[in-house]
């Protein structure tokens, strides 16, 4: 089974739940200081909400394709590369509140996308010191001038 994912930053996770929960009448599969997410059946969708600023308009953070397995993210990785697009992959990375093996790619306006597996709950947001979940720091090169051809962060 594989469903896409949409990540968004928002300025109130406690309302933005509560809407999304109306919304998809359906609770938060992982609910979390700062975080939540629903696995949505219909339409098949996970939503992330990470708790931004109170003063930022709700914006879309990354997008992605969770997969069943390691293996589905080698797939992912191998057809991504053969296509002639940038990855990086991420092994074995804590990130929002899961482990996870991942592939990043960006599609031509900078918009990441993550290919990726769940093999654990984890505590923690984020293993990265200083980073925030779902970060790209590819993503903060491009806008340093640097492409974005790559990135690392989670979800």
């Amino acid at each position: 089974m594989s469903r896409v994912q949409l990540a968004l930053r928002v300025p109130d996770l406690a309302a933005s739940v509560a809407f999304y929960a109306r919304l998809f009448a359906t609770e938060p599969a992982k609910l979390r200081d700062g975080y939540a997410n629903f696995a949505i059946a219909e339409p098949p969708l996970k939503l992330v909400l990470i708790e931004g600023t109170p003063e930022e308009a709700t914006r879309m953070d990354h997008l992605g394709v969770e997969v069943d397995s390691t293996e589905a993210v080698h797939a992912a990785t191998a057809r991504l590369g053969e296509a002639g697009l940038a990855t990086e992959e991420e092994r074995d990375t804590v990130c929002c509140h899961a482990l996870q093996d991942k592939v990043w790619v960006h599609g031509p306006g900078r918009e990441p996308w993550e290919v990726y597996v769940v093999k654990a709950d984890a505590g923690t947001l984020t293993e990265q010191q200083g980073g925030t979940c779902c970060s790209t720091p590819a993503a903060a090169r491009a806008g340093a001038g640097e492409p974005a051809g790559t990135t690392g962060g989670c979800c």
